[in-house]
């Protein structure tokens, strides 16, 4: 993240200094400090997951006796992920709120949290592996000039489809969304014998109701959310793998806030984390009963389905391994799930 700096201009140049950085930043200065951080996400206004960073700003904001705001562009106000991410490196915002998808543009050590289709049982393990892995990945973040506040997740990845599709071959002729930039994804849905179409994730709806895509992988809030259920109004009840995120702030933005406020900002960064991943979490089943009764036909996952769509996620793993997801991550986080569950046997049950 990027922050400008400059200095109170005598009055008689206070109009003209600040029209001239009217889209700039305005960071510490030598008499009355004021950073601004500008932060942007996919997330919709006035949604729960705004609602939890505005909270975070204003913490920060008082923490730091208002020296410190933080302004929050939602929607995809500033471009898809990865226009967000090469925003945070010529400095036009100081952070983001991105899924994997986003984050890999960083490092792809954080792959290993995401892209293993089918090898998530459940959320807590999920946890488990994210929490052993985080001091790793955020270290390889760092070297790459970014500091993670918090990391989070939106519960797991539907299909939803623009006609029934319920088993793997029923998706080989579907056009399946994949967000721009993102081969490594893309990689994937070719390997398991499915067509790939690259597009922004701010043009899915438009991608759907032209038939230029047929299927796209989300969770149940955001297709809500977005109305992707209205065009695709098919669901079937893979639990493929889970949208995981996180919070990234530029170092050099984390730098320009003062040693002996971050402890304060970590802490509100950390509490927002913890609220976003509870309420999504919930909101998951909420978002799945609102949109069944607007039309959404959800298609249950017989056991022997379950498993096809397994063998299926199983036989790209070669391909995963090294290529998508580094292989010592890869074979780590086999290692973690293998002692998650010979220590919590009922939990994968």
């Amino acid at each position: 993240m990027r922050a400008n700096f400059f200095h109170i201009l005598p009055f008689c140049l206070g109009r003209l200094f600040f029209a001239a950085l009217a889209v700039g930043l305005v960071t510490p200065h030598a008499t009355k400090a004021e950073t601004k951080i500008r932060l942007a996400t996919l997330a919709p206004k006035d949604t729960s997951y705004h609602k939890s960073l505005q909270s975070m700003g204003e913490k920060w904001r008082q923490s730091s006796g208002g020296a410190i705001s933080l302004t929050i562009y939602t929607d995809g106000t500033m471009g898809g992920e990865s226009d967000m991410v090469r925003r945070m490196r010529v400095g036009q915002i100081q952070a983001a709120m991105l899924t994997v998808n986003g984050l890999m543009q960083i490092d792809e050590s954080v792959s290993s949290i995401q892209n293993l289709p089918m090898m998530f049982q459940n959320l807590e393990e999920v946890d488990y592996v994210r929490e052993k892995l985080r001091p790793h990945i955020e270290q390889k973040f760092l070297e790459k000039g970014f500091v993670v506040l918090f990391w989070g997740d939106a519960g797991w990845i539907r299909f939803f489809s623009r006609k029934a599709a319920v088993r793997p071959d029923d998706f080989k002729n579907l056009k399946m969304f994949v967000g721009s930039g993102d081969t490594r994804t893309a990689d994937i849905i070719k390997g398991l014998g499915i067509t790939p179409v690259p597009l922004e994730q701010t043009d899915i709806l438009t991608g759907l109701q032209t038939g230029l895509i047929d299927t796209v992988p989300t969770v149940p809030f955001y297709a809500l959310a977005g109305q992707f259920y209205l065009p695709a109004s098919h669901m079937v009840e893979v639990k493929w793998a889970p949208l995981v995120g996180g919070t990234v702030i530029t170092k050099k933005a984390w730098d320009s806030i003062p040693a002996n406020q971050r402890e304060e900002f970590v802490k509100a960064a950390a509490e927002t984390g913890a609220q976003i991943k509870s309420r999504s979490r919930a909101e998951e089943s909420e978002s799945i009963e609102a949109m069944k009764k607007r039309g959404l036909t959800v298609h249950p996952l017989p056991p022997e389905v379950e498993i096809e769509w397994r063998n299926l996620a199983e036989k790209v793993y070669p391909m995963i391994r090294g290529k998508i997801v580094p292989a010592d991550l890869f074979d780590q986080v086999q290692a973690l799930l293998k002692d998650y569950r010979a220590a919590h046997p009922a939990a994968g049950k």
